[in-house]
């Protein structure tokens, strides 16, 4: 990785500093996009190799253009790995729900944003839980009917796989060399689980955590093999053993929703509708030439061979 440049959201914690700190050591220069510098400050101090801390809220669309609207240079890896699980009802800075205010909204309007600046691959991390997840057009933000945060969370999880299918779609149609993958952690030990609310349910996510979990290194295996790994265009990365829950990292396979082109492609339009970003790139762009010759297939193309189910 000497050399390259590399941006990981939400690389203050958990699954994005394990992946940060192993893209550091491996000679990238990494950029912490996170909310708290502080924290973001502190987590590039336990790493070797060259880091720089940015604010960054995917809370905020405001926060989100000024970091891109910052941004010099290519890119030659952009892993989405932000985000936040299960919290009480809550709303972004613009009112979006917030999980998929933040979890999906948040970086596909960032990833549009950077994406002239992109030379290699775009990773975006989604869960096993994108199986409870449905695409409600009719109350994506969770106005009318009664907040489930489980199904809110799902939701957001599987618009990560249709946006990360939808991008390679048209990077495909442009000729563009650059990636787009997707990975899940499996059951990761991290501060994600510990903000629902509720008392009982985030005493048995940390007994859960103690028992069954893998540490955060393991956890950010997929999104490095995602990142890294000689795979097809829109693969889906996972942990291989266990019920895709622990193990070493492998593709995987997704829900019958997230290999919907025609919801992928809806979605797509609905996300430009409510940012006010769209795919930047135009037929005969030079965005990502040569970075991953060769490696331009038909989005998930092969990336189910021997897939199992998610965790």
């Amino acid at each position: 990785m000497t050399g390259r440049n590399v941006i990981v959201t939400g690389a203050n914690s958990g699954i994005g500093r394990a992946a940060a700190s192993a893209l550091a050591g491996a000679g990238a220069r990494v950029v912490l996009a996170v909310r708290n510098t502080d924290k973001g400050q502190a987590a590039a101090a336990s790493m070797s190799g060259e880091t720089e801390v940015r604010q960054l809220d995917l809370a905020s669309l405001v926060s989100i253009r000024e970091f891109a609207a910052g941004w010099d240079g290519d890119i030659d890896l952009l892993i989405n790995n932000a985000g936040v699980m299960v919290p009480p009802l809550s709303r972004t800075a613009e009112g979006f729900e917030l999980q998929l205010g933040t979890n999906h909204l948040g970086h596909f309007a960032l990833t549009n944003l950077l994406l002239e600046h992109v030379t290699g691959r775009v990773v975006t991390v989604s869960s096993g839980a994108h199986r409870i997840g449905t695409i409600d057009f009719d109350d994506l933000n969770w106005e009318r009917k009664p907040y489930r945060a489980s199904r809110a969370y799902g939701q957001s999880k599987l618009a990560n796989l249709l946006f990360t299918a939808e991008l390679q779609r048209r990077l495909t149609a442009l000729g563009s060399t650059v990636l787009a993958t997707a990975a899940h952690p499996g059951y990761a030990a991290t501060n994600l689980q510990f903000h629902s609310g509720r008392r009982t349910l985030d005493l048995l996510m940390g007994v859960g955590n103690r028992v069954f979990a893998q540490d955060e290194r393991a956890g950010a295996l997929p999104s490095l093999y995602a990142a890294v790994a000689d795979v097809p265009a829109g693969s889906f990365a996972g942990p291989g053993g266990l019920m895709e829950m622990r193990g070493k990292p492998k593709l995987v396979g997704r829900s019958k929703a997230a290999k919907d082109v025609d919801v992928a492609r809806r979605l797509w339009e609905v996300s430009e509708e409510l940012t006010g970003v769209r795919f930047p790139l135009v037929a005969g762009a030079e965005a990502g030439a040569g970075a991953e010759a060769g490696a331009g297939a038909e989005a998930g193309a092969g990336a189910e061979a021997g897939a199992g189910a998610e965790a």
